[in-house]
């Protein structure tokens, strides 16, 4: 019937009286139930939680039996409420559930109304309210530019530094307050996003001859403002930088922007746009993987000195944080892309609430036009986006009805879009609640996207009953005690009021083990109240006045009361971590600490402190010891081994001290000997005798004083040895060399003879003799045929 009204007026009109109708209609559940039959009786119920179970309709009466003469059957509790009343049972008696809807902070000079509203509801019920959006006339507005500066941009760059001014100019025939902000990003500054090498980072432009900046993930450059002549300075001193791969860093750039709200300076009344330009795609959150960073992102503001200094520790965000962080900061995104781009980023703007996609002629020849169309249409949508608790979305199901103005179209469910300026959407919003939260109050935020107000719902369940005198904390009416008493009213403070309803008082629900309140409390229509000192819902745990032992309140072995620790049995101590038992100090033989000690608080404490160990068993510095004895030594050097003198190093020497000339054997003594030190290298020898009898201390009388080393002779023996060996060698060597020249000699000589006999048998016809007057013939050989060979001789 709503949608058959033409006239918008009318379609307001009629869905007040719908939901006028739906209030009535649940209010009347119970006369239309008693027309139907009654389904509160039958079949019989013998809890309160069981029979408001079964409707709205049915309700619980626990009066006293002997105000309430039909509860003597526990199943006749459960009835219509005018059954209930006709019967006897009082009002403030009966247990119904409540419901209702309550509206706060609808002001006439909101855009979003109601701001707050109140259902009180029990599981398996809906209950419905209205909310209206307004768009205004003219909106304050603040946009901010976050351009991509890697070297692909350039002309994008030079573009904007010629027209953004008249965009300004454009964007404030639209608004009654226009500021403009800007910001670059490019990417993460690592491997292997852009080039490491030094010269690289500082200008990756380098290999082109031109100068670039450094690549960085977002840097804030101007906040903002209304002065546009700011503005232009700030945009012309842009320069480009560069990358190595293909997508940049946007989602870096894009968080920071809508989180950091007092650095980028976003007003809470302005409508606020964030333009992005660029021409590639942005990497995914788990893309940052390949530069080794594994941190997720925590959705919080990192800027210093107007830098994103986290872009090297935490991954890009992901869709769904921008998503989040977007609408709660309730900023509009204009994405301004390239034709190649366009298909990727139309993906990405079905995932993002409040975003424009708009396509980027070459050069940006159409960026006025874009960004004022942009704003336009983004204007003309409204819709709202629900988040209900985390933990508790499973239990609440919220649908959206868009009842969109005369003129506009519905798109969607949740959505109007060509809404024009000043007038009203309102959106039917149902809350169903599936099952029973553990919170007393669960919260549904809604707000509409892009505005900067919200409506607020708290759901504030019903799903257990009140505590009375009799029902399920009382035994069965009619029972009588042994003794022929009068029935026994064992108080709501006795049980919990049903088992298996979540309404317990034992760790691990109805079936859980263990006593009520974990025997630290009593138990009070189906919680517990607590004793002193202890809390949570099962008086499980302890306040904090009590000291903690190994991340335990009393150690664990006892209880806090009063804030002091009182201990179980076989504990002791102040913070009961002290066992009573000494079995912990036994040695291995069964000792108590080795009979050297004393057994506190489980540990051995030693009397002698230079005992030490587990058990007191170590003592390197005891009897026994070399050096628990010098002081003895010293004191009969010092008397000049006197014997007439035996009670002079009484108080040094507790043992019984022979002087000898030697120390004899240790073979068939437990303790070596051992030596004290009495300057010019020279030592006195001790021993002690721990055989039989009483101790007894050997003293050498006569030092042993080694000679001193002796440096020379050692030289001068090795200085011999040294140089012996080495005139050997060289013997050797040169005796060697001796044989191998003489068989050098006698090979050439042998070939001599054998090459002259050859050469004087074979003698040709042009070869002749040479005789000289001396007496030595040279025989010379000439291999030309056509010249005589002549005998040539020497006077």
């Amino acid at each position: 019937m709503v949608a058959a009204m033409t006239s918008w007026p009318g379609r307001y009109a009629k869905l007040i009286v719908q939901r006028a109708f739906l209030i009535a209609c649940v209010t009347a559940l119970p006369a239309a139930a008693l027309s139907a039959g009654n389904g509160c009786l039958s079949p019989p119920t013998s809890s309160c939680s069981e029979c408001l179970g079964r409707g709205p309709q049915c309700a619980w009466c626990f009066q006293d039996v002997q105000a309430f003469p039909g509860g003597a059957d526990i199943s006749q509790r459960c009835d219509l409420v005018h059954n209930l009343r006709r019967n006897g049972c009082e009002e403030q008696f009966i247990e119904q559930h409540a419901f209702g809807v309550q509206e706060t902070g609808t002001l006439s000079g909101t855009q979003v109304s109601p701001q707050e509203v109140t259902l009180q509801m029990w599981p398996g019920v809906s209950l419905s309210f209205l909310l209206q959006a307004q768009q205004l006339q003219r909106y304050p507005v603040d946009m901010y530019y976050l351009l991509d500066v890697s070297a692909s941009m350039q002309d994008h760059l030079d573009r904007l530094k010629t027209v953004g001014v008249s965009l300004s100019q454009r964007m404030k025939a639209h608004s009654s307050d226009f500021r403009v902000g800007f910001g670059s990003f490019v990417d993460k500054p690592v491997s292997p996003y852009i080039n490491v090498h030094p010269s690289k980072i500082s200008n990756p432009c380098s290999d082109y001859g031109i100068q670039c900046r450094p690549a960085h993930g977002f840097i804030h450059v101007l906040p903002l403002t209304d002065n546009t002549t700011e503005f232009t300075r700030v945009i012309r001193e842009q320069s480009i930088s560069g990358n190595m791969d293909t997508p940049e860093g946007g989602f870096d750039a894009i968080l920071q922007t809508a989180v950091c709200q007092e650095d980028i300076g976003w007003r809470p009344e302005a409508k606020r746009l964030l333009l992005v330009m660029t021409d590639q795609p942005s990497h995914l959150a788990l893309d940052s993987k390949l530069a080794g960073i594994v941190v997720p992102h925590d959705g919080n503001c990192h800027l210093e000195n107007n830098t994103y200094t986290h872009s090297t520790r935490m991954e890009h965000p992901t869709v769904g944080q921008l998503a989040e962080k977007l609408l709660e900061n309730s900023i509009y995104s204009i994405f301004a892309v390239e034709q190649l781009q366009y298909k990727w980023y139309e993906q990405l703007n079905s995932l993002l609430p409040g975003t424009h996609l708009g396509k980027l002629q070459p050069k940006a020849a159409n960026l006025r036009e874009l960004v004022v169309d942009a704003y336009k249409k983004l204007l003309s949508i409204v819709e709202v986006d629900v988040r209900v608790q985390d933990q508790q979305v499973h239990r609440f199901r919220v649908n959206v009805t868009a009842i969109c103005p005369e003129g506009s179209r519905t798109k969607g469910s949740n959505k109007c879009s060509e809404v024009r300026p000043n007038q009203t959407v309102l959106f039917n919003i149902s809350v169903s609640m599936l099952a029973c939260p553990e919170e007393e109050e669960v919260l549904i935020f809604i707000r509409p996207v892009g505005f900067n107000e919200s409506t607020l719902v708290r759901v504030r369940p019903t799903c257990a009953c009140r505590c009375g005198q009799l029902g399920e904390c009382q035994d069965e009416p009619g029972q009588t005690e042994p003794s022929g008493t009068e029935p026994s009213q064992a108080p709501c403070s006795s049980r919990p009021e049903e088992a298996g309803q979540g309404w317990d008082c034992r760790v691990g629900g109805a079936g859980g083990r263990g006593p009520d309140c974990s025997g630290r409390g009593s138990c009070v229509c189906g919680r517990c109240v607590c004793e002193n000192g202890t809390l949570g819902r099962y008086c499980q745990l302890e306040d904090l006045t009590c000291p903690y032992r190994h991340g335990l309140i009393c150690a664990g072995h006892g209880r806090c009361v009063a804030g002091e620790c009182r201990c179980g049995v076989g504990w002791d101590g102040e913070s009961c971590d002290c066992p009573t038992s000494s079995e912990t100090c036994l040695s291995e033989d069964g000792v108590l600490c080795s009979a050297q000690g004393s057994c506190v608080c489980g540990r051995c404490e030693c009397d002698d402190p230079r005992r030490s160990g587990e058990f007191c068993e170590k003592c390197p510095t005891c009897e026994g010891s070399c050096q628990s004895h010098w002081k003895c030594v010293h004191c009969h050097l010092a008397n000049g081994f006197t014997e007439g003198m035996p009670n002079a190093c009484n108080q040094s020497c507790p043992l019984l001290v022979d002087f000898v000339h030697d120390i004899p054997g240790s073979e068939d003594r437990l303790s070596p000997s051992c030596l004290y030190p009495a300057g010019q290298r020279c030592h006195y020898r001790y021993q002690t005798d721990s055989g039989p009898g009483p101790a007894l201390l050997w003293l050498s009388t006569h030092p042993e004083c080694p000679s001193g080393p002796r440096y020379l002779p050692t030289f001068v023996a090795v200085f011999l040895l040294t140089f012996l060996l080495g005139l050997a060698v060289l013997v050797l060597l040169s005796w060697l060399l001796r044989q191998q020249n003489r068989a050098l000699d006698e090979s050439k000589s042998a070939v001599y003879d054998v090459t002259n006999q050859d050469t004087l048998s074979t003698a040709t016809a042009n070869e002749k003799p040479v005789t000289c007057h001396q007496e030595q013939q040279l025989e010379m050989r000439t291999h030309s045929p056509a010249t005589p060979l002549h005998k040539v001789g020497w006077q």
